[in-house]
């Protein structure tokens, strides 16, 4: 007899018996770094080929569409109707990443081949887009094939989104889904992206925030003159810019600019945060506990607040410094910032600010070609008790519900411009190191993954919440 059990028992054994493994290295081995012009055929062939023939075998229709903004990151668009009366399931992952950073992996692991490491801590996979997102999106993919062998239908039509992009900010999607509106529209996304909170048990994020990047940049001069000859005679751009930036964030990680943060976090999200401890895990690296909004908790902090961190700066030339004065200096920034602010009014903002402050000649741009925005679904949706119940149901485990992630996603295009609910079930862990050389994903994480996916995906077919 089908049920909900032989599902999730056949995607375990799918697991258990290196299937999943042998399916995410072929993954792994397309270079999709978006950031690299030189990988436009590999970004290309993920879609075209990789991800066409896997949707395909589940009896999804694909198009593949041009993006209008960035010609080497098209849209893959997989639709299965299995009945155009019935409610439509919409699920989304980005199969490009960033760069692979090679030579720098542990053991001279090359990035693009999946590596299996055993450690006193347990098995670990090795591979850049493990888990940032091809995993994630593999994982809800063959979810789905489960329930479709198994029970012979899912019981609902599924739209799926696979973009090329995210890692630039996801140019050229809001476009796109504010034209196709119509052929994208569903009645509910699940889909799966960044860590889960506590690698103890699983958690539901029903929104994230939002992510600008600011390029910083004071030029004096054209080239560097000595600082024996001209030290303490001509301004120092590095100096300069320094200063500038500590007047909009402080020595101890604090929004300087109230324009640059919320006034306040709601009641509904401080008390679902409230039931949240944030801690480090095996691996992570240890809180800080002086850095960062005075007053608030870890979980404030990361989840409902704004921050603003320097991610580079550059002057002169690092790797053969000179005693020289140098010429420029460059910084980029981002502000990371919940749905309570407009981030719109932060770049205006500013360049009054640093004028006002007497600092001339700064010029102050967004960094990359797109901004992803923040976005939150209502905690009292019913979709979210219904998801809980699911996965609870599935792994015996309490499930954390958390307003939005403290990382980025182009949820708001989704929940805003399409419009639907919106839930996202992470499968990865903070200690993961995406986005830096050894990303990496633990195998107990994924199995536990693909059979509460399988569990959810079973549920909505008796009936969408």
């Amino acid at each position: 007899m089908s049920t909900r059990e032989t599902a999730i028992k056949a995607a375990a054994t799918y697991f258990n018996d290196g299937r999943f493994l042998s399916d995410l290295a072929e993954q792994v081995a397309i270079r999709t770094s978006s950031r690299e012009e030189e990988y436009e055929d590999d970004l290309k062939n993920y879609l075209d080929h990789l991800m066409r023939a896997r949707f395909e075998s589940m009896g999804f229709e694909i198009e593949i569409h041009p993006n209008k903004m960035l010609e080497r990151a098209p849209f893959l668009v997989a639709k299965r109707i299995e009945d155009p009366s019935l409610p439509t399931l919409f699920s989304y992952g980005h199969g490009d990443t960033v760069p692979g950073e090679e030579g720098r992996w542990r053991d001279g692991f090359d990035p693009w081949s999946l590596e299996t490491v055993q450690l006193p801590s347990g098995e670990r996979w090795y591979g850049r887009g493990t888990a940032d997102n091809k995993s994630q999106h593999a994982i809800n993919m063959e979810a789905m094939r489960h329930v479709i062998e198994t029970r012979g239908h899912l019981g609902y039509n599924v739209t799926f989104l696979i973009e090329m992009a995210e890692e630039m900010g996801s140019p050229g999607l809001a476009e796109f889904c504010r034209t196709n509106r119509d052929m994208l529209a569903a009645d509910l996304l699940i889909a799966s992206d960044g860590p889960r909170f506590s690698t103890d048990g699983p958690d539901i994020k029903l929104g994230t925030r939002g992510a600008l990047n600011i390029r910083f940049r004071l030029d004096y001069r054209d080239g560097g003159h000595h600082s024996g000859n001209w030290g303490g005679l001509l301004a120092n751009p590095a100096i300069v810019l320094m200063h500038a930036l500590t007047t909009l964030v402080s020595r101890t990680g604090e929004v300087r600019h109230p324009g640059l943060k919320p006034e306040r976090i709601k009641n509904s999200v401080r008390d679902a945060l409230g039931k949240i401890t944030v801690t480090s895990g095996p691996g992570d690296p240890q809180i800080d506990p002086w850095w960062g909004e005075a007053g608030l908790t870890s979980a404030e902090k990361v989840f409902g607040w704004n921050t603003f961190e320097v991610l580079s700066f550059i002057t002169g030339d690092p790797e053969k410094p000179q005693n020289a004065v140098p010429p420029f200096a460059e910084a980029i920034c981002q502000i990371r910032f919940v749905v309570d602010t407009d981030p719109d009014t932060f770049i205006p903002l500013i360049r009054k600010h640093l004028a006002d402050e007497g600092f001339e000649g700064i010029t102050v741009e967004p960094a990359r070609m797109s901004m992803l925005r923040a976005s939150r679904l209502d905690p009292e949706h019913p979709a979210v008790d219904w998801a809980v119940q699911s996965i609870e149901r599935t792994t015996g485990k309490t499930v954390t519900v958390i307003p939005n992630a403290g990382g980025s996603l182009p949820n708001d295009i989704f929940l805003n411009i399409i419009g639907m609910p919106t839930l996202w079930v992470p499968h990865s862990y903070t200690g993961c190191s995406q986005h830096a050389p050894d990303e990496h994903v633990l195998p107990p994480l994924l199995k536990e993954g693909l059979e509460m996916m399988t569990g959810l995906f079973w549920d909505l077919g008796d009936g969408f919440p």
